[in-house]
């Protein structure tokens, strides 16, 4: 089967010919037909995982995608044969992931099904993006009528908060730019914020002199971020899903949050997914490429929405 692999940390994505994988007791085979391409995917090429997971070479990348149930192992009962199913590919040991031909999973995974209406390409879009916006909003506990900003909203994780964040009742504030400021409006948010047009805290205070509630940021460095969070009232939320957050310095000022690690699983993937199938969400995708030129898209930046490759 084809599949894109690195042969050491570091390497260049390459597509290469691997080994079918077969299902074993409690697994399931999926014929894969689309991946969504996430951040994660460079850095595990590139070797975030050393040291914190086992790993196989050559090492299949990939985490998001969609596909149909091929084959069961003995004992799989949450599945059968033509399930068309969703999911994140990324268990011990890594390296067996979604950007091939055909993948195995534990039937216990982050494993769901696709509603019906719900398209395959759409699905794959949905795991790690959405699922981290799904986090985020559980943990902010968002209240009707809270003012919320978000950095970096054009992006995969920040087009799934922007509505997330709309429909538990939030005004929201959203960095864009350009084209992007239109979609932003058609996902939900309140008002839009040009970073090009000068510094984000400063426009934001022009406008919501009293503060804000609570501050999504997905892009900013520390510095950065400790900057934005003086737009934030004492007794607010802060939430960098890259690491940036100073927990200590949060807490000094009675502030919520701090560094967010998405851990949902197939019960968050469900409800998420069903509200794609409800339409009450939609998954914004900007472009879906072919596995064969999937190793010039990863770790590529600048997409609004989704990238993701047909298989």
């Amino acid at each position: 089967m084809r599949a894109i692999v690195v042969r050491k940390f570091g390497a260049t994505p390459e597509v290469a010919d691997m080994p079918m994988p077969e299902p074993g007791p409690g697994s399931v085979q999926i014929q894969l037909e689309a991946a969504g391409v996430n951040p994660f995917d460079q850095r595990m090429a590139t070797g975030y995982l050393d040291g914190k997971l086992p790993h196989d070479f050559p090492m299949i990348l990939g985490v998001d995608g969609a596909g149909t149930i091929a084959s069961l192992g003995r004992g799989v009962s949450r599945f059968t044969v033509g399930d068309r199913v969703v999911g994140k590919f990324l268990t011990p040991p890594a390296g067996h992931g979604s950007f091939a031909e055909y993948a195995v999973l534990p039937e216990g995974a982050t494993l769901v099904s696709i509603p019906n209406g719900v398209p395959t390409v759409t699905a794959a879009a949905l795991p790690t993006a959405g699922v981290t916006a799904q986090d985020l909003v559980d943990a902010a506990r968002i209240e009707p009528g809270q003012t919320v900003l978000i950095v970096g909203a054009t992006g995969g994780v920040g087009s799934f908060l922007v509505q997330l964040a709309n429909i538990a009742g939030a005004h929201v504030i959203a960095t864009a730019r350009g084209p992007a400021a239109d979609q932003m409006t058609r996902l939900g948010a309140a008002e839009t914020v040009d970073y090009t047009a000068g510094p984000v805290r400063d426009q934001v205070t022009a406008t919501h002199p009293g503060g804000i509630d609570i501050l999504f940021d997905l892009v900013s460095p520390p510095e950065a971020l400790t900057e934005l969070t003086t737009l934030v009232r004492d007794g607010g939320t802060v939430y960098s899903t890259i690491g940036s957050a100073s927990e200590y310095a949060l807490r000094a000022r009675d502030i919520k949050g701090g560094n967010m690690e998405s851990k949902g699983r197939a019960l968050e993937l469900s409800r998420l997914i069903q509200r794609v199938a409800d339409g009450d969400v939609v998954v914004p995708i900007d472009a879906t490429v072919p596995l064969a030129d999937g190793p010039a898209v990863i770790g590529a930046h600048g997409a609004r929405g989704k990238t993701v490759l047909a298989i």
